[in-house]
Parts: C-alpha cells; structure tokens; sequence
C-alpha cells in the first residue's frame, strides 16, 4: 500500500524533506564567489548537476535569494570546488547564514588560491575545481537555477589516474535527507548493452 501525497495539499517544508529525501544521493557543488564589494563567499549547493557538455556547462540551484545567487549576477563568475570527505564539517559550516559580507573562508579557515580565468577564488583543498563564467539564470517559484559556462577546470594530479580523475581519490561527498550525507561507499562497474537488433 502506498501513501499518496499531494503536494498542493502539503506544507512546503514537509514537501522539500519528501523530494531531498527520494532524489539521493544528490553531488555537492561547493560554490565559491565573489561580490561586487570584493567579499568571497563559499557555499554548498546539492541541486547541482551537469547541463550540456559541448558547450561545457554545469548547474546549480540557489532555493531563495542567496549570497551565492546575488554574487553570481553581480559579477557573472563563478566556481564549483568538488566537496571532499576530507572537509566534511568545514564544507557544513559554510552552509551557516552568515551575514553579507561576511566570507565563510576566513569564518570556516579554509585556505583559497587563485582560479586562473575568474576572479572567484579556489578552495585549495579541493582535488577539482571548475571555474565558470554566468551562461544564464531560470527563475521557477522560489528558486533560481544558474547555469555556468566552463572556462577551466583545475585537477589536482594526485587524484587523476590515466588522464582521469579517479573517484576513489576524490572521495566527493553527497547530500541526502534530513540532516544526512554520503560518503563514497561501494561502487560497481558495469559496461554499457550495446543494441543488436
């Protein structure tokens, strides 16, 4: 028997914990920007995902109004820093809703270095960055997807193996429900069916 749920007939809140909770695990874009005033910012993002690859482009989803949102519109840059198990309770302090003006680099110690085609900085800790210029924005409801062009994409090389990065280096962490996150875990390999008809 299945419970039905009407999400025009269900508080908000209860909804969203229903859809973060069923659309798992969810990648962490750790977004780094800056302001017109000069002030980094960095925060974590889980409705990320790939949007077109030729050109390169990646999105993010700012639900409300967020630094992150009004940094990128301000100055059309930005960087997604892969989120590494590593920094696991840094990346969850940057989510804290400090105020403008106030960056969760210097108010979480996490060290940047400079990108090489935005002016956002990087998270140094980071194994992957990708530095992005502003494509376009979609406003629905509450929330407003960014889409970032890919200018560059920075690798450390201790996690790239055959010219790749190896996820078992990396060890990106990922968002579920609640206040639940995931760590890389087991992982399968298997090779695409190709058609023979």
């Amino acid at each position: 028997m299945r419970v039905n749920i009407d999400p025009e007939l269900t508080d908000r809140t209860s909804f969203y914990r229903l859809l973060t909770a069923t659309v798992v695990p969810r990648p962490i874009a750790w977004v780094s920007t800056v302001s017109a005033d000069g002030t980094d910012n960095l925060a974590p993002h889980s409705f990320f995902t790939i949007s077109s690859v030729a050109p390169p482009v990646v999105q993010f989803t700012s639900v409300g109004r967020k630094d992150s949102l009004r940094n990128v519109e301000e100055t059309g840059e930005f960087v997604v820093n892969l989120a590494p198990e590593g920094l696991f309770e840094r990346i969850n302090a940057t989510a804290t809703d400090f105020p403008r003006g106030v960056s969760e680099f210097d108010a979480c110690g996490i060290e940047r270095e400079p990108s090489l085609r935005v002016k956002p900085p990087r998270v140094a800790q980071s194994p992957v960055a990708l530095e992005c210029e502003l494509h376009s924005t979609l406003r629905i409801g509450d929330s407003t997807v960014v889409f970032g062009r890919v200018v560059h994409a920075a690798v450390d090389e201790s996690v790239m193996v055959d010219g790749h990065p190896e996820m078992t280096l990396m060890r990106p962490l990922t968002r579920l429900g609640k206040n639940e996150w995931g760590t890389l875990g087991g992982i399968e390999e298997i090779a695409r069916v190709p058609y023979r008809g």
